[in-house]
C-alpha cells in the first residue's frame, strides 16, 4: 500500500495505557473522523479481548473491528486447546504475529494491549507487528503528544488504581482540548486488575476531570 493511500485512511484519536501497582488502566476518546467530517461522537476504541485482557486501537475503524474479532477468536481457540486462559505475554506475542503476517498489506492500526494475569502487563504494537513491553505508560493516535505530556509530568511508578484512573482520564482529556481529531461524547476508561476487566461509568470519569 503506498503512502498516499495510507494518508487517506488515517483517522485521528487518542488512546492511553498505563501500569499501576495493581492494575492496568486503558483510556480513549470517542470521536471517529473521516477526513474533516466527524463520523461518530461515540466510537468504541477499547475492546475487551478476554476476561483479563483489553486493547485500545488507533487507526482505521474497519481494520480495528476486524483485528479485534480475529484476536478474540484466537484467544478462545487457545483456551479450548490448552484448558487455560492465555497469559499477557502469550497474548502480546500472538498479536505481534498476526500483525507481522500482514506486514505487506497491513492493518492500519496502532495497538495497546494491557491485562492482568497475576501482575499487570502492557504492550504497544506498530502496524507491522513491532512489539514493545511498556513498563510505565504509552499513548497512540493524533493526540498522543498532548497525552504524553500530562503523563510525563504526573506519572509515578507504583501509583494506586484510584490515582492512575484520574491521571489517564486527564491525559486523554488534555488531548481532546488541543487535538481536533480527538473528542466525542466523553472518555472511555477501563480498569484491568485481579478481578478482571471493568469499564468505568461516565459519571465517575467526570468526577476525575472536575476535581
Amino acid at each position: 500500500m503506498d503512502t498516499e493511500k495510507i494518508e487517506k485512511l488515517k483517522t485521528g484519536t487518542t488512546t492511553v495505557g498505563a501500569i499501576g501497582a495493581d492494575a492496568v488502566i486503558l483510556g480513549a476518546d470517542r470521536k471517529a473522523t473521516m477526513g474533516y467530517l466527524v463520523a461518530s461522537k461515540d466510537s468504541q476504541k477499547i475492546f475487551q479481548l478476554d476476561d483479563h485482557i483489553g486493547m485500545t486501537i488507533a487507526g482505521v475503524s474497519g481494520d480495528a473491528q476486524a483485528i479485534g474479532r480475529y484476536i478474540k477468536a484466537e484467544f478462545r481457540l487457545y483456551e479450548l486447546k490448552e484448558g487455560s486462559k492465555i497469559t499477557i505475554n502469550g497474548a502480546a506475542n500472538l498479536v505481534a504475529n498476526i500483525l507481522y503476517s500482514r506486514r505487506f498489506y497491513p492493518y492500519i492500526v496502532q495497538l495497546i494491549v494491557g491485562g492482568h494475569d497475576g501482575k499487570p502487563g502492557l504492550f504497544s504494537f506498530d502496524p507491522a507487528g513491532g512489539m514493545s513491553e511498556e513498563k510505565e505508560y504509552f499513548s497512540t493516535g493524533s493526540g498522543s503528544v498532548m497525552a504524553l505530556g500530562v503523563l510525563e509530568d504526573k506519572y509515578k511508578k507504583g501509583m494506586d488504581t484510584s490515582e492512575l484512573k484520574k491521571l489517564v482520564a486527564r491525559a486523554v482529556n488534555a488531548a481532546t482540548k488541543r487535538d481536533i481529531a480527538s473528542g466525542g461524547s466523553g472518555i472511555d476508561l477501563v480498569v484491568i486488575d485481579s478481578k478482571g476487566f471493568h469499564r468505568i461509568s461516565d459519571s465517575e470519569v467526570n468526577k476525575y476531570l472536575s476535581n
